[in-house]
């Protein structure tokens, strides 16, 4: 599968290149990760000006209506360039679940900033013994009044100690483990009573421990109906995965061109690497295992953008293939490298630790291939 660009498309996506080429290059995104904050909130600013927080919104929500292929785009590219920045987390899952599931209000009083680049989200779902399972959760959310108490713990929250706000997922009725019950609250990042440990990731990103202890939420802070939550966060793990999916292909395809530059180049025995016909065969594996992985994530982001009903099931397909797909590319490139594979110095163990970061992120590939097994 090939998909055909629209002249806008193409567009946004030659935008995305020449800025992250001129001003986004590895030494650059080295800088930015050294930092105390870990991101660039000048790049960040930049992305908004470029109108990619607003790309994938619909019209009517004041975004350019690009959906799930607009995400595509930008996540490939940014892939390729290891970008840290939270995109996935404030624009695919927050700005994806205020425009599916939020009151006119929530959507009017918090996509605006999003789309311009002033406000930063992550999404609280996982709890220490959840798995990947969205109905799993022992936090709960209690009526006070006009409020919602809220306790308990989330783990692995990434981009929690960047954000302003965070979508919480809480159990409001029901037992842990009940599919119906579980509710989402829009969440001050600074609100008495919530402790956040931050920690840096294996990728260089960060994420965070949240602890709510008796956190007092507005019941206007309620984000869709009541106990409903469960199906808004598995649409939105459709979402994630299409997006996950679009980074890891761009990040294969700079190992895969970076060490058949290296086979050519680096000499063994007096002859060039790529001449030994054991290691020309690895290559065209990898060179396989890249373009399956873009079939499958283009053919993802197509049923999304058409709203066919497999899209969840055609989803855990795609991460699990293209999950171990990136992790077998990941690992050829630095092998093929030898030990210099895995230095700081070189770009190739960064794009291995980021593959495997992306790998457990909404299910490793294992699980997904039992989920895809599972479904009708």
């Amino acid at each position: 599968m090939d998909i055909q660009l629209t002249e806008e498309q193409e567009l946004l996506r030659s935008s995305i290149q020449r800025f992250l080429r001129d001003q986004y290059d590895f030494d650059e995104r080295r800088k930015i990760v050294a930092t105390d904050e870990g991101w660039s909130r000048k790049h960040w600013k930049s992305f908004a000006e470029l109108g990619l927080c607003a790309a994938p919104f619909q019209e009517s929500s004041g975004g350019l209506g690009g959906g799930s292929l607009a995400t595509m785009i930008v996540m490939q590219e940014f892939g390729r360039n290891l970008v840290v920045e939270p995109y996935l987390e404030t624009v695919v899952l927050a700005g994806g679940l205020i425009e599916d599931v939020g009151s006119p209000e929530q959507r009017q009083a918090f996509l605006p900033k999003i789309m311009e680049g002033e406000g930063i989200w992550a999404l609280a779902w996982a709890e220490g013994r959840s798995r990947y399972d969205f109905n799993n959760v022992t936090t709960t959310a209690r009526r006070h009044g006009d409020n919602f108490v809220l306790s308990g713990t989330k783990a692995a929250v990434m981009g929690a100690p960047w954000a302003d706000k965070l979508i919480v997922s809480a159990r409001t009725s029901g037992e842990p483990r009940d599919r119906f019950g579980v509710s989402l609250f829009v969440v001050d990042r600074h609100s008495a009573n919530l402790h956040l440990q931050g920690f840096k990731t294996i990728d260089g990103r960060r994420a965070a421990e949240l602890t709510l202890m008796n956190v007092e939420v507005p019941a206007s802070q309620l984000l869709g109906l009541e106990g409903w939550g469960v199906a808004a966060l598995e649409t939105c793990r459709d979402r994630a995965i299409a997006a996950l999916c679009a980074e890891a292909i761009g990040a294969m395809s700079v190992l895969n061109s970076a060490t058949l530059e290296y086979s050519k180049a680096r000499k063994q025995f007096g002859v060039a690497l790529g001449t030994f016909q054991v290691l020309q065969h690895r290559m065209v594996d990898m060179f396989i295992a890249l373009e399956e992985a873009i079939s499958l994530t283009q053919h993802l982001n197509l049923s999304l953008a058409a709203q066919e009903p497999h899209g969840s099931k055609l989803a855990s397909g795609a991460k699990s293939k293209v999950g171990y797909a990136a992790r077998f590319v990941a690992e050829q490139a630095v092998q093929l490298h030898g030990g210099m594979g895995m230095s700081d110095e070189l770009n190739v163990g960064h794009y291995f630790k980021r593959i495997s970061s992306i790998n457990v992120q909404f299910g490793d590939p294992a699980y997904h291939l039992m989920r895809y097994a599972q479904q009708n």
